[in-house]
């Protein structure tokens, strides 16, 4: 090995002198600025992740926001939906009893006018039995009766029978 063959403490004084300089003067110049640039990188880094932390941290937030509005709008949903039902009810109901209504009104006045017809029938029968009774009379009468005395006679006995109302 000849670096311990050609060794001189003037060299190596010189060389440790130049080498502590160097040392010094990097840490003057290099690593300070490099350690302030690694601190810098470092709180950087760690300011980054505390906002993606809050970011994380409202969005959470939003979320539940969401979920709860969502809910909101589904009860209100439900409510609006449960309304137009009892609504629907409501109409349907009304409309089945104005219907009903409208029916028994149409059929007392069909039994009303029915009632009406059917006495003015039995009314005009009963002119039509009278004139046919008397038509039917007369001729038995002006066959049967042919002279004065025994028609006034006749017409005594029916005035007898003929109670006055």
């Amino acid at each position: 090995m000849e670096i311990f063959n050609d060794f001189s403490i003037g060299l190596f004084f010189w060389t440790t002198i130049i080498l502590l300089v160097l040392i010094i003067l990097l840490r003057k110049f290099a690593w300070k600025p490099i350690l302030d640039a690694l601190h810098t990188r470092e709180q950087g880094i760690k300011d980054a992740l505390d906002s993606a932390e809050a970011a994380r941290k409202e969005m959470q937030n939003l979320q539940a926001d969401n979920e709860r509005i969502l809910q909101e709008a589904r009860i209100e949903r439900d409510t609006l939906l449960k309304e137009a039902r009892e609504m629907k009810s409501n109409m349907i109901s009304e409309a089945k009893e104005e219907a009903q209504n409208e029916a028994d009104k149409i059929v007392a006045n069909a039994q009303v006018q029915i009632e009406t017809e059917k006495r003015a029938a039995v009314a005009d029968l009963k002119n039509q039995v009278a004139v046919l009774s008397v038509e039917i009379a007369e001729k038995i009468i002006k066959e049967k009766v042919a002279s004065n005395d025994e028609q006034l006679a006749l017409i005594d006995t029916m005035l007898k029978d003929v109670k006055l109302n």
